[in-house]
Order: C-alpha cells, then sequence, then structure tokens
C-alpha cells in the first residue's frame, strides 16, 4: 500500500531535488502532496525547470493525515522557516517520529523546528554549522539514515542515494 507524503515546497526550491525524488516515491506507488500557503498557487524551481501546482494549503494541511514528510533544498526551506506554520508543521513529523526526508537546505526547517539535537544528519556544506549548533551529529556524507526515521543528504549528486533510502524506509 502506497503512502501519502507531504511536501512542503515553495518558490525557489533547488528543481532536481524536488522532482527526482517526486518519480521515485512515485514509481515505488506513493503518493505526493505539495503543500504551500495557498491551495492552487504554482510555485516554480530557481532553474525554472519544474513547476509545481500546490495541492493544499499549510492551514488545511494536518501531520496525522500523512505518512512521512519530504523537503526539496534551494531556497525554498529558508522562506518556509520564516513561517511558524511550517515550522510547527515539520515538528510533529520530527516528533511523532514519521519519516522524514530533507535535502540540501532542507535540513534548515528542521533547524528552526529544533528537532535536530542527537541526531544524525547532513545537510548542503554551507548549512553544516548550523547543524552543528542545533547539536546535530553532522555526518558529511552522501546520505545519512538516523533511527530508521530521518534521512538526509547534501547536494544534487546525492539524490540517488537520498531516493534509494527514503523509498527503502517507506517499505
Amino acid at each position: 500500500m502506497g503512502k501519502k507524503i507531504a511536501t512542503v515546497i515553495t518558490d525557489m526550491f533547488e528543481d532536481v531535488e524536488y522532482t527526482e525524488p517526486l518519480n521515485a516515491f512515485k514509481d515505488a506507488g506513493h503518493e505526493i502532496i505539495a503543500i504551500e500557503k495557498e491551495k492552487g498557487k504554482q510555485v516554480t524551481g530557481k532553474n525554472k525547470e519544474a513547476k509545481v501546482t500546490i495541492d493544499q494549503g499549510i492551514d488545511d494541511a494536518n501531520p496525522d493525515d500523512f505518512d512521512a514528510l519530504f523537503i526539496p533544498g534551494g531556497f525554498s526551506p529558508d522562506q518556509l522557516r520564516a513561517d511558524d506554520r511550517f515550522v510547527q508543521f515539520a515538528k510533529k513529523f520530527m516528533d511523532a517520529k514519521k519519516p522524514v526526508f530533507a535535502i540540501c537546505h532542507g535540513p534548515q526547517l528542521l533547524i528552526t523546528a529544533k528537532s535536530l539535537e542527537g541526531r544524525d544528519a547532513t545537510g548542503f556544506k554551507s548549512i553544516q554549522v548550523d547543524m552543528e549548533y542545533a547539536k546535530a551529529n553532522v555526518k558529511d556524507q552522501e546520505v545519512v539514515v538516523c533511527q530508521n526515521q530521518l534521512v538526509t543528504s547534501r547536494q544534487p549528486d546525492d539524490i540517488p542515494a537520498f531516493n534509494r533510502e527514503a523509498v527503502n524506509l517507506l517499505k
């Protein structure tokens, strides 16, 4: 049975960090629900290659309705973490020990949610120090899986490993 995956996303996301995991999740039979401030809005990747129509507004999104959370990188997570609704949404997945998949700058949302303390994780090079300040055990490797719940990767080159571990964790 396919899982329902919440994806928090806004403009300037890293195109391939959304599209490639999306395809991997869909190929494995999972459903992706894109969440932003308002339903029906269209957001565009920073390379202008990918456009995403938002399925659900954050005010109508309930973490209990989803099996997992996916946070693509780019400038999207930094914008989302300025909005408490997205921070609390992400925190609920971490607190409930539901699978969370964050790539590149994705962990920025988890830093703001104060959900990385004591967790093994990785992220884009420029945010690794921030992750250390958030008390994460930062590993510089292509994919880090922590407590069979959190899957993180550093950059687009890591996508194949990220997809493999994320899809595997949903089995």
